[in-house]
Order: structure tokens, then sequence, then C-alpha cells
């Protein structure tokens, strides 16, 4: 299998390790920044340059860039993909992108497929890329037709080498509007709160709850900024409703409410055992 990889950070540098790591795929790259495609090359996660000449070959090309980017790519490549070759992205966000995808892939033959695995870290790159990334992670496939059990074995094959745990069908609506609440969400709620002056002297008394809800602080500033204004109606709902529940808190504290607090707190703690069990 012959494998094109657009974007070489920590998603499609982590995909291209895997592919060589995990199989006997031949992988061709493609990053904006140059530097980046010889450091993979000489780390051998990549074979060859990904050109309009080398798209031809390709049996999967993968798209690892931004949203807008991917798109942009895309457009520009679309022409040149076989009409047997499967285009899927790794993009964070999937109506716009997949409404692209889908209506070049119609115009020219080839089958594109959504995709978003649900793996990272707070780290970016290719530096910070590894073959395990994706072991026993999931991953969210949005398929032209929602039933195609055959397309869905094939995506299931073809990332083989990921190791990925679980696939997951969704529509590209769905996965935007849950997204945004169980990732971008978290993000923007994250990087909020450490803008606390507080935090500059939490050293010595701060513990598990601190680090875990200030880990994704740590953000890359342009990618996830991409990803929410792409998925602006359905950040600003959960934002909306996150400020309102804050609002509560705040008024049942500032007024001493206690009663009326511990029944925000318990609600809380049931939604929690509702949603996790």
């Amino acid at each position: 299998m012959i494998v094109g990889i657009a974007g070489l950070g920590l998603i499609g540098g982590s995909m291209a390790k895997a592919f060589k790591a995990n199989s006997d795929a031949t992988v061709y790259g493609h990053d904006t920044d140059e530097s980046t495609l010889n450091i993979a090359k000489i780390y051998g996660a990549v074979d060859e340059t990904l050109t309009p000449d080398t798209i031809k070959d390709c049996d999967v090309i993968l798209l690892c860039l931004y949203t807008r980017p991917s798109m942009d790519y895309l457009k520009e490549i679309a022409p040149l993909v076989r009409k047997d070759a499967f285009v899927i992205d790794c993009c964070g966000t999937k109506r716009r992108i997949c409404e692209e995808g889908f209506a070049l892939a119609r115009e020219y033959g080839f089958t594109y497929v959504g995709g978003h695995p649900m793996a990272g870290t707070h780290h970016s790159g290719f530096r910070s890329s590894t073959e395990d990334l994706f072991r026993d992670q999931g991953m969210v496939i949005v398929p032209p037709v929602y039933d195609d059990i055959q397309l869905l074995e094939k995506v299931k094959q073809i990332f083989a080498p990921c190791r990925f745990g679980t696939f997951s069908v969704t529509t590209a609506e769905e996965h935007d509007r849950l997204i945004a609440f169980t990732s971008q969400m978290a993000h923007i709620v994250s990087n909020a709160f450490i803008k606390s002056p507080s935090a500059l002297h939490h050293k010595g008394i701060s513990a598990g709850s601190y680090k875990d809800l200030t880990r994704v602080a740590w953000l890359n500033p342009s990618m996830w900024a991409d990803l929410f204004l792409d998925n602006k109606e359905n950040i600003l709902f959960e934002l909306d409703t996150f400020i309102d529940a804050m609002n509560q808190y705040r008024e049942a504290i500032a007024e001493e409410d206690l009663e009326g607090l511990c029944d925000l707190l318990e609600e809380g703690r049931q939604r929690k055992q509702e949603v996790d069990g």
C-alpha cells in the first residue's frame, strides 16, 4: 500500500510512523514546512515527497493539515487522485470539510471519508509524534453512506497499522455538535481558568484537580482557534450553557444559599454518575 500524508505534525507524523513501524507501506509526505518534511525523511517516517506526480501512485491519501488548509489542498489535488483511491481527512471538525470532500469525490470518482482520531497530547509538531499515539484509542468515521459495512471494513483495514481500539460511525453534524462539548469546550475552559492571578502562586498548594483541569490549557493556539471558528454555532451553544451554569453557582455563593448550592452540586454529581456510570 502507498499512503500519502499531507501534514506531518503530531497527527500526520504519528500516522506516518505507525504505517512505517507496523506495515510494509510506502509513505509519501507533504508539509508546508520543508524542514519538517526533511526531518521526517531522515527519521524514516517518510519515503518520498508527496507531489502532483506521486499523488497518482497513492492508494490512500490522509489529510492531516488544519481544516481550512486541508480543504484547500484537497481542491488542488482532487483531479489527480486515482478513482480507486481513498481520501480520508483527520481534521477536528467535520461539516465543512466533509461537504467539500463528498462533492469532490462525486465529481472526480474517488472515495472520500471523514475521520477524526480521538488521540493527542498538549504537545504539537513532528517532534512530538509517536508510532503508538493511536494504540487502543478511538477513531471516528464520517462515511458518505452511513450503513456501508464494506466501506467501514476497508477503512479499518487501511488504519490497521495505527492500532486503533475502536471505530465509531456518525454524521458530520452530530460529530461537530458533540466535539464542541467533549473536546473544544474543555480546552476553552482550561485556557480561561489558568488566567486567574492566583495561578502564579499555586505551587505547593495544588494537586490532581488543578493538574487535570489545566492540562489542555497548554494548547496550539492557531490550530484550536481554527477549530473553534469552524464550529462556531456549537461552541456558542456550549459557552452559553456553561456561563449560565456558572452564574447559578455564583449567585448561590454570593447569597450564601447553602441549600441552593448543595442542590447545584448534587445535580452535577448525579449528572456525572448518569453519564459515566
